[in-house]
């Protein structure tokens, strides 16, 4: 994690205090309401306010259109064809070729990476033999909306102190966007199965991992933040177990937690700024933080196991989903239409 080659500004530090204080925010109203699906409520403002310098309409409309759309596709697959499936598996792999498409065209970056990542998580959730839908398309339809109206209190609230640089990305050429839709979907798809056929039902972690790592959309950029992620994984369970030690038999006082929350996620939003922002190994212990608090801090949890079982899996995911990829990687560059380079 290099961090002294980007110097903190004015922006940088307000960034800061918009990503900590709108998750931390977010994460009491889901606890206060004891809502179920607290991932939803926790990691979807750190992937707003730390992947987007200034939170806007396009991007509101991007992040609440992939969970409502993401919310008819489970419902639908989870209603006609949960007894099919093959034929559900070949639809799981279309939806996340559409999915990565956008992703790669880049103006629809955030409308596609949300949706692969809900798509992904609701399809681990819909898994659970006990689970309500119906309350699941809502809980992540619900999150959605709230992050998006935090977003724009904390941008209000806590406003750029300079305008930003815009910045223009290049164009790709087609067969480079036809190599990331496909690789993204072929390993998005396989995920899906091995969950399923293997029933992990209870490895939510370490299937969201095996998308988080494509979204550098090749093979190069999936190998360094690979072990980003790792670090970043490893960080952000070291903070909760520090915390859930610290608290002790008082981790179960919200009042007690909210304030040690904000202060892991102020320290890692930091790192986060300092490395130029980006997904790397700062954001990778945020959004662990986030799952960690949002979906497994409850009581009668044992945060600690949840801890240790996420960093287990999570390693264990990301070395099978670099092996996947890079043959992956080589399959597609065997084909003129689906080369990722010259």
């Amino acid at each position: 994690m290099n961090l002294w080659h980007h110097p903190l500004t004015e922006n940088d530090l307000r960034q800061c205090l918009r990503i900590a204080t709108g998750a931390a925010l977010s994460f009491t109203i889901c606890k206060f309401f004891n809502l179920n699906y607290g991932v939803f409520f926790t990691v979807t403002p750190i992937l707003l306010l730390g992947m987007v310098p200034v939170m806007n309409a396009h991007v509101a409309r991007q992040c609440l259109a992939s969970s409502v759309l993401c919310g008819v596709e489970v419902g639908i697959l989870g209603g006609f064809f949960a007894s099919h499936p093959a034929l559900m598996t070949i639809i799981v792999f279309f939806l996340f070729v559409y999915k990565f498409a956008c992703m790669s065209k880049g103006s629809l970056f955030l409308f596609g990476a949300n949706s692969a990542v809900n798509l992904s998580i609701m399809l681990h959730f819909a898994s659970y033999p006990t689970t309500d839908l119906n309350e699941l398309i809502c809980s992540n339809i619900g999150g959605s909306a709230l992050s998006v109206a935090i977003a724009f209190l904390m941008t209000a609230l806590i406003p750029d102190a300079e305008a930003r640089a815009g910045h223009s990305a290049q164009p790709k050429q087609s067969h480079r966007m036809r190599h990331e839709a496909l690789m993204g979907a072929s390993i998005a798809t396989l995920s899906f199965l091995v969950f399923q056929v293997f029933d992990l039902s209870d490895s939510l972690s370490a299937q969201a991992t095996t998308v988080l790592l494509l979204f550098p959309m090749h093979w190069n950029g999936v190998l360094s933040y690979a072990r980003k992620r790792a670090m970043g994984t490893v960080l952000g369970v070291t903070l909760g177990l520090a915390g859930q030690l610290f608290l002790y038999n008082w981790s179960g006082q919200l009042l007690l937690v909210i304030p040690l929350f904000w202060i892991g996620l102020m320290l890692f939003s930091y790192a986060h700024a300092k490395e130029g922002g980006g997904s790397g190994v700062a954001f990778g212990a945020l959004t662990t933080l986030g799952i960690l608090f949002g979906q497994n801090l409850a009581p009668g949890n044992d945060l600690i196991f949840s801890a240790l079982y996420r960093v287990s899996s999570v390693l264990l995911a990301a070395a099978a989903t670099l092996f996947i990829c890079y043959l992956v990687h080589r399959l597609l560059n065997s084909f003129e239409v689906t080369r990722f380079g010259h």
